[in-house]
């Protein structure tokens, strides 16, 4: 088989929004049916699993990762026995089968847990952006904001830049990725958001996606990031992943991809109304960019640990006919800017987060070239002396 048709289980669990131990269940039920290597390891069809997302729609009941093989708040750990989730004869015991053929981690590495062969693939300049598809009953409330972004984009970095139960930092939580993607992989996610529309739909969507009382095991702050940031202490973050408002981007006249997507299906537009405290609503492109960076994304490298590293998601954008560069800005401002005494931020390079899957639209036909954007920058700095 095609090496490019088929995932890991670990890259199958994340495609469907699931823990491995789902996976491996999965497969015992006969619902997949992965292939085996060489080595012993097993290899999920691409094929097979999109059309397990598809079948998988009208799924209500929730996914809860840590209510299995006797995890924390499962049935097992309570001593009530179930027809599939007890411990060592299941879930357990193929997680062991799993790891007993995986390569061990570079007692060197402290900066994540993966091994040689999983951490080269993770250090290509590009990766495609992943989703639930937006019938998904996980997709539901993600899909509720303006400009979300998908939890399983967020995985890849979480996993890369640090260890379990290290503590990530959010300036801009929104509805939850990041908090989702922490708590899928046992991280520790501090989440700051300003509305409290969007703050309350991240603690439901926890709660709902990963497992009942999720939420409580995070810091999820509904308040102005600008203030929360300056109450923390120097260097107490492993990670700082965020996406920023793009401008005012979500202000603009609706056009035919908006009122399609979003006006027809009666879904926000715009992240806030008129809210003053709201970065998006700052006028002057100049002045959003000075409060950005110095406000905000200068205060979350104050707060990341030394050595420690920062991802930006950001795209370019349109105002009117003008180009914005975003992600150069950003880096025209950020790159080597002090910080504490010597220390500052490093660009250490920017990932392409492929958007393959949105429709093209004929901006400028046929009179002149207008870009459809289907990418995102993923900007990689690391906090370190000057």
């Amino acid at each position: 088989m095609n090496e490019n048709s088929s995932i890991t289980t670990q890259r199958a669990a994340e495609m469907l929004g699931v823990s491995v131990s789902s996976i491996y269940r999965m497969e015992k039920n006969d619902i997949l049916h992965p292939i085996r290597t060489p080595g012993g390891q097993r290899r999920f069809k691409l094929e097979e699993l999109e059309q397990y997302k598809i079948n998988s729609v009208n799924i209500v009941a929730p996914q809860k990762p840590y209510q299995e093989a006797g995890g924390r708040g499962s049935f097992a750990s309570k001593g009530i026995k179930q027809r599939e989730f007890t411990t060592e004869q299941q879930g357990e015991k193929e997680a062991d089968e799993e790891s007993a053929v995986r390569k061990e981690v570079d007692r060197r590495n402290t900066l994540n847990d993966l091994n040689g062969t999983e951490w080269l693939p993770e250090t290509k300049s590009f990766f495609y952006q992943k989703g639930l598809g937006s019938k998904h009953p996980h997709a539901q409330i993600e899909r509720q904001h303006p400009a979300p972004y998908s939890f399983q984009d967020i995985v890849h970095l979480i996993t890369f830049f640090t260890k379990k139960g290290m503590h990530v930092l959010d300036p801009f939580g929104g509805v939850g990725s990041t908090a989702k993607a922490c708590a899928l992989e046992k991280r520790v996610c501090t989440s700051i958001e300003l509305s409290e529309k969007w703050h309350d739909l991240a603690i439901q969507r926890l709660n709902y996606e990963v497992a009942e009382g999720e939420a409580e095991n995070h810091h999820m702050i509904n308040g102005d990031t600008r203030d929360v940031l300056k109450s923390f202490q120097d260097n107490i973050f492993d990670f700082v992943v965020t996406s920023p408002p793009y401008w005012s981007i979500l202000n603009k006249k609706a056009d035919y991809k908006v009122k399609k997507e979003r006006l027809s299906n009666n879904l926000a537009t715009s992240y806030s109304d008129n809210d003053d405290n709201d970065l998006a609503n700052i006028e002057d492109y100049k002045t959003f960019l000075d409060v950005l960076s110095d406000d905000v994304l200068m205060q979350c490298a104050r707060v990341l640990k030394p050595k420690k590293y920062m991802c930006l998601v950001v795209s370019d954008f349109r105002h009117k006919s003008e180009y914005i560069s975003f992600h150069s800005d950003l880096i025209q401002r950020l790159n080597k800017r002090q910080i504490q005494g010597k220390m500052g931020l490093h660009l250490q390079g920017t990932k392409i987060l492929l958007q393959n899957h949105k429709s093209l639209l004929p901006y400028g036909y046929p009179f002149a070239y207008v870009e459809n954007i289907h990418h995102q920058y993923v900007l990689i700095f690391r906090k370190d002396e000057i």
